[in-house]
């Protein structure tokens, strides 16, 4: 009995590789079915790092005839997170001016620490504090130096000047930095400036514009700051003020939404 010779093996014809249609023109997808890509060979993973985290807030400044204004709200959060309700975002550099800063706390605690020591270091060669628009010009150089690796901070700069005079100085990340009637900065600085314009600047407005007081611009923040919270999840919980006048700081506190 002959036995016929077994039929050679034959493999499977290899699938075709699926087809993608393309408005440049078609494309097979050649990666094998079940096979895992875990980001080495085909399509790498991105990979990012930063060392910045921003952390919310608003912080504004208002100056007047023998008077400045500085205010912030306490929230501190991270992206949808809130990681504290009462983390002050002012700090005295002397007893007549008042530094505000929001972005990321780690760099705004070192930001302050630097700005201390220089204090202190002024205060021991010349004995006596240093003047705001001086400060003022510190703060410029300090943020300026660190240009190439910013401090992630924004700031405002409120106080009383030599004659008496409310004076506020708004800045970037990098130093520049202009004096003005009122500035803000932070996550709520969008909400408040057209506020700011129509009421404290007086911009568009026909009629007669009046020297604010230092108890009616409080006000105005108190309920720029309820609006604020409104629209930003990043504003909230408190809010703090400090008022600036020649015989010191006075300092306020005024609740607001906490969700």
């Amino acid at each position: 009995m002959m036995h016929s010779a077994p039929a050679p093996f034959r493999s499977a014809a290899p699938a075709q590789p699926a087809l993608i249609h393309n408005s440049e023109g078609n494309v097979h997808l050649r990666q094998e079915q079940g096979s895992i890509d875990h980001g080495v060979t085909e399509a790498p993973y991105e990979r990012r790092f930063s060392p910045y985290d921003f952390n919310g807030g608003t912080t504004v400044a208002v100056s007047g005839a023998d008077y400045a204004i500085v205010a912030a709200d306490t929230r501190l959060s991270s992206g949808y997170e809130i990681l504290s309700r009462n983390v002050s975002k002012l700090h005295p550099l002397t007893e007549h001016c008042v530094l505000g800063s929001a972005g990321c706390k780690t760099d705004v605690d070192q930001l302050r620490s630097v700005l201390d020591i220089k204090m202190n270091v002024y205060s021991h060669d010349h004995r006596k504090p240093m003047a705001t628009p001086s400060a003022a010009q510190m703060l410029s150089n300090t943020l300026y130096y660190k240009r190439f690796f910013p401090y992630y901070s924004f700031n405002v700069l409120g106080g009383i000047d030599a004659q008496g005079k409310g004076a506020v100085y708004s800045y970037d990340a990098i130093g520049s930095y202009e004096r003005t009637p009122y500035s803000a900065s932070g996550s709520g600085q969008s909400y408040l400036i057209p506020l700011l314009d129509n009421v404290v600047g007086h911009k568009n407005r026909m009629d007669e514009k009046r020297e604010l007081g230092a108890e009616e611009v409080v006000e105005i923040l108190k309920d720029a700051f309820v609006t604020a919270g409104e629209r930003d999840i990043y504003t909230g919980d408190s809010l703090e003020i400090m008022i600036i006048k020649k015989d010191g700081i006075q300092k306020q506190t005024f609740a607001l939404k906490a969700d």
